[in-house]
C-alpha cells in the first residue's frame, strides 16, 4: 500500500493548480472581472486632421485652394451651406440652407446621403463620434 502515500500526495498537489487569482474579498459566482472603463481621450485637432485624410480624395482643404470633386472645406465651420465659389452643388444642398456649424458637421458628416438625400456626397460617413469631433476641431482651425 505504498501507493496511497503517493497518489494523496498527487492530490494535494493538483489542489493547489486551480487556486483563484481573485482577492479574497472578490465577488464569489465565477472569474468574471469587473473592469475600470478604459479612459477617454478627448479628440484634438490634430487627430481631425488623420481623420480628414479620408476626405482628401474629394476636399482640398487650403486657402483659396480648388475645388475636388467636392468643394474646398477651407473655413467651412460658420459658412453658410453650398457657399464656395467656382464649386457646382447638387440641388439638395443648395436647398438645405443655413451654415456649417458643429450640429449641421456631425449630422452631415455622420451620414451624408441619410442626412441629406440627394447629394452627390458619395461617402459612407464617419460612424465614431469622437472621429467627428476630432474631424470638427480640425476644419474649424482651417481659417
Amino acid at each position: 500500500m505504498r501507493i496511497a502515500p503517493v497518489l494523496l500526495a498527487g492530490a494535494f498537489a493538483l489542489a493547489g493548480c486551480g487556486k483563484s487569482d481573485q482577492p479574497a474579498d472578490a465577488p464569489a459566482g465565477g472569474n468574471a472581472a469587473v473592469e475600470a472603463p478604459a479612459p477617454t481621450i478627448e479628440p484634438t485637432a490634430a487627430m481631425g486632421e488623420q481623420v480628414f485624410k479620408r476626405c482628401v480624395a474629394c476636399h482640398t482643404i487650403d486657402a483659396g485652394g480648388a475645388n475636388g470633386i467636392g468643394p474646398n472645406l477651407h473655413g467651412i465651420v460658420g459658412r453658410a451651406v453650398a457657399s464656395y465659389a467656382g464649386f457646382s452643388y447638387s440641388g439638395a444642398m443648395k436647398a438645405k440652407g443655413g451654415v456649417w456649424d458643429a450640429a449641421a458637421l456631425d449630422a452631415f458628416v455622420a451620414e451624408p446621403m441619410k442626412a441629406l438625400p440627394g447629394t452627390r456626397m458619395a461617402f459612407a460617413g464617419v460612424i465614431d463620434p469622437a472621429d467627428r469631433k476630432a474631424l470638427f476641431l480640425y476644419l474649424e482651425a482651417q481659417k
